[in-house]
């Protein structure tokens, strides 16, 4: 592991250059520039809010943070893994002519999707002032709770990145899977509230996002601790994932070359 943390601080410049220029692309040439990085999840938000208060009478307290907390967190993780299963194929001109650890293609990306995660959590605390969300000390366990998303959302993309290079049709199946992790983490309701148990309790702490979802809720909006216990046991199945993952990838990143 002492390599890669020796690659990182060795490409850092290129990580935040290159995380930077895509940012720019993305919105060059565009009429509202960056605004469309928090009215891109702001309508989103809009859309379940009307769905779950009108059609599906949903009670839930400060309604539109809650949607839009979920909704970050989600955004964050699906588009850092899906585009982490072809990113060696899309940096082909890149890999073929120089050597770059193939792991800083993901912090790439964690750059780039964090950067907007964090406009759209600037949106989010006008809603909380807006609604007048009561502040409460727990706010500050959001810092570790996202840390912990950082972490799965990396270790997922680890995996990703690898298979991704070798099985064509992957990125069919896992649009497919985040597809079925978007309805069952709870984005725009409640799993505690609806699913009362132990259905609640396993989808709650065997799906990490979910975990993730619900406990910053919990800090943010209603004063209440975090699962500490489930937050603690996936943040080492993270690290260990993670620790596989950058391992496979520096022993099988030349084939990578050749297989594309």
């Amino acid at each position: 592991m002492s390599r890669f943390f020796k690659d990182i601080k060795k490409f850092f410049n290129y990580t935040v250059f290159s995380s930077k220029a895509e940012l720019k692309s993305e919105v060059a040439g565009s009429f509202l520039s960056w605004l469309w990085w928090i009215l891109d999840p702001f309508f989103f938000m809009l859309v379940y809010s009307f769905i779950a208060i009108l059609v599906f009478k949903s009670g839930e307290p400060y309604f539109p943070v809650f949607v839009f907390i979920g909704l970050n967190c989600w955004q964050f993780f699906s588009k850092v893994v899906k585009s982490c299963v072809k990113v060696v194929q899309s940096k082909k001109m890149i890999v073929t002519k120089v050597y770059i650890p193939k792991h800083i293609f993901i912090l790439e990306k964690i750059g780039v999707y964090g950067f907007k995660m964090l406009v759209s959590y600037a949106l989010t605390v006008l809603l909380m002032i807006i609604y007048q969300v009561p502040l409460s000390w727990r706010m500050f366990w959001a810092l570790p709770i996202m840390l912990l998303l950082v972490v799965i959302t990396f270790a997922c993309s680890t995996i990703m990145l690898h298979f991704g290079v070798f099985v064509e049709d992957l990125l069919n199946v896992i649009t497919i899977v985040l597809q079925l992790g978007f309805y069952i983490s709870g984005i725009f309701y409640s799993i505690e509230n609806k699913l009362d148990g132990i259905l609640g309790e396993l989808l709650i702490k065997c799906n990490p996002i979910a975990l993730i979802i619900c406990d910053l809720r919990r800090v943010l909006i209603y004063n209440q601790d975090p699962h500490w216990v489930a937050l603690l046991a996936w943040f080492v199945v993270g690290i260990v994932i993670s620790v596989i993952g950058i391992r496979t990838i520096y022993k099988h990143e030349n084939s990578y070359v050749k297989v594309i």
